[in-house]
């Protein structure tokens, strides 16, 4: 009876520790993930379809899931103003549209613009979180609001004529800019494209994600990224072992601006349109839900949490809407049930972005 007793309660120990290093709440997301899987094929949903879309929507968010690590591991939280760095991607792009660059010029063009704008931008948001310690989340949340209804007015009285981009009639950029006018449009997707039966891969997106997840892991192994990391962990113990904190956390967030430039730029070919005005304002609340997801706290990421996490929520969109579509048959859910899923997800995560503060 004692030897049951023991090996039972090493199976609980093996199952705590599974759910320790996984997180238990990503085990169950996982689940549901999988039972919508389950009920798509029943109700006649192409399981191809679904994979493709998730693998596709995954490389998509990828760069912009990543963003986050760097705030996070300085000990800034999540970075709420993400829309800082997304608005400067898309000025990168909308000027590399009016300098009548095409295909991989454009791009390549998008990313130099939009990089040491990004840079610049990112160091002043780093002094502001340094001068808000210890109310970064909120700041940052209204910071991203605020730079969002700015840049409104801007796209506005930005004097650029390309007729690509513009209005047909008076000044200002259109809402929506159609990339393929541009040869843009999934220019990364269709790199090194292949089908494995019905399922699509878009190797080039794949491959720009993987990319940019490896030089981030790269620099937080290097001494620089270890010093940002211990001044997350303990600052005063990071203060006193003679490191900068404040400048380290400033470092941080100008990486975090220059990934969320990227991203956007990245999404947008992908997405095969680039979208300005108030379209950026929510998009970092599903970058933060995800990497949390994934297995993330408030005060620790690594760049596994952010591909686990971009693959499960992701994915849960993808594979919940038609899946339910299919089930309430003859009504018009899909937008419903994106909002219900989506902020459930959110809600989750914020709930672990408090457990990771306290």
């Amino acid at each position: 009876m004692a030897e049951m007793n023991g090996n039972g309660n090493n199976h609980l120990r093996t199952s705590g520790s599974l759910f320790g290093d996984i997180g238990l709440p990503t085990v169950i997301i996982a689940v549901f993930w999988v039972l919508t899987l389950v009920a798509g094929h029943f109700v006649g949903i192409s399981m191809s379809t679904l994979v493709s879309d998730t693998i596709k929507r995954a490389g998509m968010n990828g760069i912009l899931v990543l963003a986050m690590v760097p705030a996070i591991q300085s000990g800034t939280g999540p970075n709420f103003a993400l829309p800082i760095g997304i608005v400067c991607g898309l000025l990168g792009l909308v000027t590399s549209i009016e300098m009548d660059m095409t295909g991989m010029a454009w791009l390549l063009t998008s990313f130099a613009l939009a990089i040491p704008l990004a840079a610049a931008v990112g160091y002043g948001y780093g002094k502001l979180m340094n001068a808000v310690k210890g109310s970064e989340m909120t700041i940052a949340t209204y910071t991203g609001f605020s730079i969002v209804a700015l840049m409104c007015l801007a796209w506005l009285m930005i004097p650029f004529r390309n007729p690509k981009m513009g209005w047909f009639i008076g000044r200002g950029l259109r809402e929506t800019i159609q990339l393929d006018a541009v040869g843009g449009a999934q220019i990364l997707n269709k790199f090194l494209l292949f089908t494995v039966g019905d399922v699509i891969v878009p190797t080039g997106l794949l491959l720009t994600f993987a990319f940019f997840a490896f030089l981030v892991r790269l620099f937080f192994r290097s001494k620089l990224g270890i010093a940002i990391s211990a001044g997350g962990i303990n600052p005063k113990f990071a203060q006193a072992a003679g490191l900068n904190i404040d400048r380290n956390r400033i470092l941080a967030n100008v990486v975090s601006t220059i990934l969320g430039a990227i991203g956007i730029i990245v999404y947008s070919q992908s997405y095969g349109y680039a979208q300005l005005y108030t379209a950026p304002l929510m998009m970092a609340f599903p970058a933060v839900a995800a990497i949390l997801i994934g297995g993330a706290t408030a005060s620790r990421a690594k760049v596994s949490h952010v591909v686990i996490g971009v693959v499960l929520f992701q994915g849960l969109l993808t594979t919940a809407l038609p899946v339910a579509n299919e089930i309430f048959v003859g009504t018009d859910l899909s937008e419903i049930m994106r909002m219900i899923i989506q902020n459930g997800i959110i809600l989750y995560a914020l709930t672990q972005v408090k457990r990771g503060v306290q």
